[in-house]
């Protein structure tokens, strides 16, 4: 999820814990609660600083060691050894109870999102992507902040927070039901489809639709279960010759095909230089697919630049190019 509605949810578990007796008994307690709460719905995304490094870091490594099962199980610990000496008074273990609740939950609902996580290394590195509800989903953050308002005027926090998570678990089931909807029209659709991937969008009756047959690949958008196939594209296996096997050893290109399930690919030959291009199918937006990775070689194959990240406009992508170092 976003990093907002990571922020209430922080505060939502803060809320819910009100009805723990230890918690509400004690000031100390609470208030420690309330900030592991916040904390730990956050920390996971502490990767999010290797966009400072560069895109291929942060793409390879996103939601990766940061949402696994060692580091769920080590964020509470690492808030507590903080918050901790500044409550001493506090419980200790009902702080790290809803601390380790919070950190959990923030791993549990990202791999709802169409990235998805790497939640279960180290048993594997597959990423966990069920694509069901939007990265930013207005109703869930929407509902969070009308609960936080309900509090603000005098509800009890513990009781409207439960009854929002009841509220949010039928949304939940909801999406589901409604990806499998669009599933089946697709199949309809495809028979032949080999693998097929079904993305949110932020309304709720809209989805984005990539499929692979053995031959073709298809993208569309679905509208309820009406799916509507805008681009196909014939499946080409990426050969094996000398400029895209120069190209693969690119840090860039690496990251995105570590990431990327469904991509195509182009090489272009200019008078001093190739350009070597991969082309993730999963984001068509407005006629473009604005997630690239693209590397350009000399005539020896050497990479003198490369690029990877989301690009709106082949203007800006020249730029990247120009100030990026192989």
């Amino acid at each position: 999820m976003d990093t907002g509605t990571h922020v209430v949810m922080g505060l939502a578990i803060g809320g819910i814990a009100t009805l723990d007796p230890v918690v509400a008994e004690s000031s100390a307690t609470a208030t420690s609660v309330m900030i592991g709460a916040i904390v730990g719905s956050q920390i996971p995304d502490i990767d999010t600083v290797l966009k400072l490094r560069n895109n291929a870091v942060y793409i390879r490594n996103h939601r990766g060691i940061t949402h696994s099962i060692p580091a769920v199980l080590l964020w509470p610990l690492a808030i507590l050894a903080v918050v901790y000496p500044f409550f001493p008074t506090a419980d200790l273990l009902h702080l790290w109870l809803w601390t380790f609740l919070a950190v959990f939950l923030h791993v549990f609902v990202d791999i709802f999102n169409a990235y998805g996580t790497q939640a279960l290394r180290p048993f594997s590195s597959k990423w966990v992507a069920l694509g069901i509800i939007n990265t930013f989903d207005p109703f869930i953050f929407g509902i969070h902040v009308a609960g936080l308002f309900i509090w603000a005027f005098g509800a009890h926090p513990g009781y409207t927070f439960l009854i929002i998570y009841g509220i949010i678990v039928v949304y939940y089931l909801l999406r589901f039901a409604a990806q499998r909807s669009v599933l089946r029209a697709v199949k309809v659709i495809i028979p032949d489809a080999t693998e097929i991937i079904i993305a949110p969008t932020m309304k709720f009756n809209q989805w984005r639709v990539a499929v692979m047959s053995k031959q073709q690949f298809f993208v569309g958008r679905a509208v309820k279960n009406h799916v509507r196939i805008l681009d196909q594209f014939n499946r080409v296996p990426v050969p094996e010759t000398p400029v895209i096997e120069a190209a693969k050893k690119d840090k860039n290109l690496s990251a995105f095909l570590s990431f990327s399930p469904v991509y195509r690919w182009e090489v272009d030959e200019y008078d001093d230089y190739y350009e070597v291009r991969f082309i993730d199918l999963r984001y068509r937006s407005n006629g473009h697919y604005p997630f690239v990775a693209v590397v350009q070689l000399d005539r020896e194959f050497n990479i003198q630049s490369s690029y990877t990240g989301w690009i709106f406009s082949e203007e800006k992508l020249r730029k990247k190019l120009d100030i990026i170092p192989g």
